[in-house]
């Protein structure tokens, strides 16, 4: 038997998702010790669901996602309005050296997945999917650009991305303590350190803090219109580079939009960009797309792709230990913070700045505090490297195609 749900069924169902993770969530303490999200619970405990029902020949169902489209556009077109060049000048170098390694991350991620993907004879766009995709970018990433390569020809590339993210959030959260600790008893790092109080420009609690501040009914409005206007700007933006033989797809179109209006706000004055609002409407909309995207994975695809998929998230692994005990330790000051630093970048460099957060808060509660780590890594991880990232993973595409 076959069930076909429209979009606003789809939608309702991805509701019941959402619920039914959180509930599965708040009864597992292990998920949120790994800071595993509710959508990624729920929807990976339906695509399950889906998978039996359909190898015993009792139910295939099929989703119109529609709405999907509609709120991964809207949360990319949240993230670029986080790009802005005032708050990066103000961050201070530290930030700017972060950014630059977690950039050059992105680079090395995607160069390791294309060339495993050649050595196991597949598609180099199946490599991508187990690059920054999945890791740097996590599960929300992955559900947007996993249909895409699909699109390009990469069968199963949806499938491949989550299981690499969900891969990777839990192998961020185990290697960076490790890492971190043998850095500080390797090199004595607490005998000289003293705890001071962090001040590059802006206030650290701002950046740290991982709630939206206070949220106001009548500044929703300025936030959707700012929001569909950038969306509808990105698709003009997406149209032209599409037209001249790029792939482009509309939500880095929208997101390089909103970044225009955040900091044409920043710079003239003529007009405020309500931040908070526009945070609240993003993580709904994640929220969302995501158990849309997860629900619908097709999870057979997998069968083919398990050894060399191993093979790549190992090496992907690898790859993030090495970045993190030689590169940011070192060029981050090679003293304690820049150990916690270390934990923070296995963290968000596999998985989501959620993770890293996690990861430095169990240390500075063995250690010190760490107030240049705690402010540097969320302003990179859930501000600045999104915006990135997906402008690279854009490139990586047009280069391989």
């Amino acid at each position: 038997m076959t069930v076909q749900l429209d979009m606003l069924q789809t939608t309702a169902l991805a509701v019941i998702v959402l619920f039914l993770g959180e509930l599965i969530r708040n009864k597992a303490p292990i998920l949120k010790k790994y800071c595993i999200p509710s959508p990624v619970i729920g929807g990976l405990f339906f695509a399950v669901l889906f998978l039996v029902l359909k190898q015993y020949n009792i139910l295939t169902i099929t989703f119109d996602t529609t709405l999907q489209t509609f709120f991964m556009n809207m949360f990319f077109t949240t993230v670029g309005f986080t790009a802005s060049l005032r708050l990066l000048k103000k961050s201070g170098i530290p930030v700017l050296v972060f950014l630059t390694i977690s950039i050059v991350l992105i680079f090395l991620q995607n160069g390791l997945g294309i060339a495993l993907a050649k050595v196991f004879n597949l598609n180099g766009l199946l490599g991508l999917a187990t690059g920054s995709i999945p890791l740097v970018g996590g599960i929300g990433t992955s559900g947007a650009f996993g249909p895409l390569l699909e699109k390009a020809g990469a069968e199963g590339a949806t499938t491949v991305a989550v299981a690499a993210a969900t891969f990777g959030m839990i192998m961020g959260s185990i290697i960076g303590n490790p890492l971190a600790k043998n850095l500080i008893e390797k090199h004595g790092l607490m005998k000289n350190h003293k705890t001071a109080a962090f001040e590059p420009g802006l206030s650290a609690e701002l950046a740290v803090s991982d709630e939206v501040g206070e949220v106001k009914a009548e500044n929703f409005y300025p936030a959707f219109a700012q929001i569909l206007l950038a969306m509808g700007i990105g698709t003009i933006i997406s149209s032209f580079f599409t037209k001249v033989g790029f792939t482009f797809p509309p939500y880095i179109g929208a997101m390089f939009a909103a970044a225009i209006i955040r900091n044409l706000a920043d710079f003239t004055g003529m007009y405020k960009v309500p931040e908070d609002e526009i945070k609240v409407v993003g993580d709904i909309s994640l929220s969302i797309y995501l158990a849309i995207a997860l629900m619908g994975l097709k999870l057979w695809q997998l069968a083919d792709l398990a050894l060399p998929l191993v093979v790549m998230l190992v090496a992907q692994t690898i790859l993030m230990m090495l970045m993190a005990y030689f590169i940011t330790f070192n060029l981050m000051g090679r003293d304690y913070e820049a150990a916690v630093l270390t934990s923070g970048f296995c963290g968000f460099g596999m998985g989501a700045t959620s993770n890293a957060m996690a990861n430095m808060r169990a240390l500075v509660e063995q250690y010190a505090p760490a107030p240049r780590a705690f402010f540097i890594v969320p302003l990179v991880g859930s501000l600045f490297i999104d915006f990135f990232n997906g402008i690279l993973i854009v490139v990586f595409m047009n280069m391989i195609k």
